[in-house]
């Protein structure tokens, strides 16, 4: 059997007590790389006590001192960067150059984490009645909590656990139980960088882990990305458990292309965005809307796609690796066929594809089918592969009640040479992030990633701004100190002094 990954648990990296484990997978040839363990019930327990007496004296530890740490972890994960990335592609199968981005992502917000003494200052009013001063203080929460998904184990944890540490926090990590190792050595980065011990647990599983977590009378917030069907649970457990939760969910992004917009940059965007990094990606462009004669391009979008391979990480020919698991391929092999019945017209099938010297891999080729209907599944479902489903309609307004009338919110994009148009789409859709002339519209970390409708529930998004309200409370204090207070005598001044 291969060895089973450690957990870090009150105060080091130890071997779980569970019995039962979970195969960690090569997606492209199907060998197993490691094992995670179920994390068992009594350890859940010891890393939340554990996180939770970490707490009293972290959250005393001067915003500036918690920063230069923080300074020295984003200074070591750039050091470790392509090591980093090279695990993340023996476990996820993506490129090595996606891998390297899907790193550097999340060092931006760890940057960001770094400025925490300017985002936690609070305000004061002076007099607010007569000798009467308010002023409010930005404190931390205790043991926050970290649900990650598969497709981006190393930038989503860093989205995570960073801020809520600058904020003063504790946190236990529970990464996807599919690709475990890159967090791992994300957290074995972070204590060599010099943070005291039992700041981070981390813990692994599935549904149980995850549940423990989220009842715990000594959790105070939740953080999710996953699926909408967990996200919904994650959401209704927590919340029903007084828990503060964020859950980022799926989505169904779409591009509008209007007739006037460059014609290459648009192809170029579109294939990118729909099938980079396998189409595994909650904002991925998985609907293209062609606004009137624009339809004309689809052939050569077709042609551009027909294009791009699937292939090994180390292959730097390839466009994009495997899909992370065999149920994953399975299940975009069946969206397809669905589209072929329910009357999409397929221009590019990637069911049989097959890579050399890799029979056993999870390979789905570009797909791309034209004709698409808001009533057709592979329209109205997150197939979570490198399907680009086109549509058409006659103008803006069209395409822009399309989008409004869809019940997710993620992210948008419109490529346009009118500045008329732009503004127009970025005032009237209903969608979180929007792009102009940008295919994927993740913001940088100083602002927050803002999802929308049945992308996300709860109130405060991820990193920048919002994360930190997320993670902290605010406390108000109302002060009055009345004249005879004032110290009268002048030796006792100096004394003061």
């Amino acid at each position: 059997m291969s060895r089973v990954l450690d957990v870090y648990i009150d105060g080091g990296f130890v071997a779980s007590a569970a019995t039962a484990t979970i195969p960690v997978t090569n997606p492209a040839d199907q060998s197993v790389i490691v094992q995670a363990p179920y994390t068992t019930m009594d350890e859940i327990n010891r890393a939340v006590a554990a996180a939770k007496a970490a707490f009293r004296q972290w959250r005393l530890v001067p915003a500036s001192e918690r920063a230069r740490l923080l300074m020295v972890y984003q200074a070591r994960l750039k050091e470790h960067q392509d090591e980093i990335a090279e695990i993340l592609c023996q476990e996820t199968g993506k490129t090595f150059a996606d891998a390297q981005g899907d790193v550097w992502r999340g060092i931006e917000v760890v940057e960001q984490a770094c400025n925490i003494p300017a985002m936690m200052m609070g305000e004061t009013a002076e007099n607010v009645a007569r000798g009467i001063d308010t002023y409010s203080l930005i404190q931390p929460l205790g043991v926050c909590v970290g649900i990650t998904p598969f497709n981006f184990p190393a930038m989503i944890p860093l989205w995570m656990f960073p801020m809520a540490i600058a904020c003063g926090n504790t946190f236990v990590l529970k990464p996807s139980e599919q690709d475990p190792m890159t967090p791992n050595r994300l957290v074995e980065l972070f204590y060599e960088s010099g943070f005291p011990k039992d700041l981070v647990q981390l813990v692994h599983g599935g549904k149980e882990q995850v549940d423990a977590l989220i009842t715990h009378q000594d959790t105070k917030a939740i953080s999710f990305v996953g699926s909408v069907a967990v996200g919904q649970h994650v959401y209704r457990t927590g919340t029903d458990n007084l828990k503060r939760v964020q859950c980022m969910a799926g989505a169904k992004n779409h591009m509008i292309i209007m007739p006037d917009a460059d014609k290459n940059q648009v192809i170029s965007a579109l294939v990118g965005a729909s099938v980079g990094a396998a189409g595994q990606r909650c904002m991925a462009i998985s609907v293209a809307v062609f606004v009137g004669a624009a339809r004309e391009w689809i052939p050569e979008l077709k042609e551009a796609m027909a294009k791009v391979r699937p292939g090994a990480w180390d292959d730097n020919a390839a466009g994009y690796g495997p899909q992370i698991s065999a149920a994953a391929r399975e299940r975009i092999l069946g969206y397809i066929e669905k589209g072929k019945l329910e009357g999409a017209t397929c221009l590019l099938d990637g069911s049989d594809c097959t890579v050399d010297g890799l029979p056993d891999g999870n390979w789905v080729g570009p797909t791309l089918f034209s004709d698409v209907t808001p009533e057709m599944t592979i329209y109205k479902d997150e197939i979570f592969g490198p399907v680009l489903v086109a549509g058409n309609v006659d103008s803006l307004d069209e395409a822009i009640q399309l989008i409004n009338d869809n019940p997710y919110g993620n992210g948008t994009s419109i490529f346009t040479n009118s500045g008329g148009a732009a503004r127009k789409f970025q005032s009237e859709i209903e969608v979180g992030q929007v792009g102009i002339n940008i295919p994927i519209p993740v913001p940088l970390p100083f602002f927050s990633f803002t999802g929308w409708k049945n992308s996300f529930y709860g109130d405060q998004h991820a990193y920048g701004k919002q994360a930190v309200r997320f993670y902290t409370e605010t406390k108000t204090i109302t002060a009055r100190w009345f004249s005879s207070d004032v110290v009268a005598d002048a030796n006792m001044t100096i004394a003061l002094k």
